[in-house]
């Protein structure tokens, strides 16, 4: 399974980044999600800062492009095969920066494509 970090995830079950957790983890995937703030999203834990993680298959973004830049480093890092930039995530430079690195750059929405099985 495509094992996948979900950067930005919020414990606020109307937040979209909570559904793609909850979604992604009732679909089977492993799942890491990491937010500002730590607790758990139908018994998964969320994360804080930049845990050292390994095997990354995709990242996909909930936070906006000024919020992304402290953690293009890390998200360089941990070479995943593809990263998930979800409406209102589009960032050029970040874009740029992955396909430099060999990774696969998609703007679409996870929770649709889990809906329509192109997860």
């Amino acid at each position: 399974m495509k094992k996948t970090l979900v950067l930005g995830a919020s414990t606020n079950p109307i937040r979209y980044s909570n559904a793609a957790v909850r979604r992604l983890t009732q679909g089977g995937f492993e799942v890491i999600p990491i937010g500002l703030q730590e607790g758990d999203i139908s018994g998964v834990h969320i994360q804080k800062g930049q845990p050292a993680l390994e095997d990354i298959h995709t990242i996909t973004l909930y936070l906006n492009p000024q919020r992304q830049k402290e953690y293009y480093d890390y998200i360089l890092s941990l070479s995943p095969r593809r990263i998930i930039f979800n409406p209102g995530t589009e960032n050029p430079e970040l874009m740029q920066l992955a396909r430099e690195k060999g990774i696969e750059v998609e703007i679409a929405c996870t929770l649709v494509m889990l809906a329509v099985g192109q997860y």
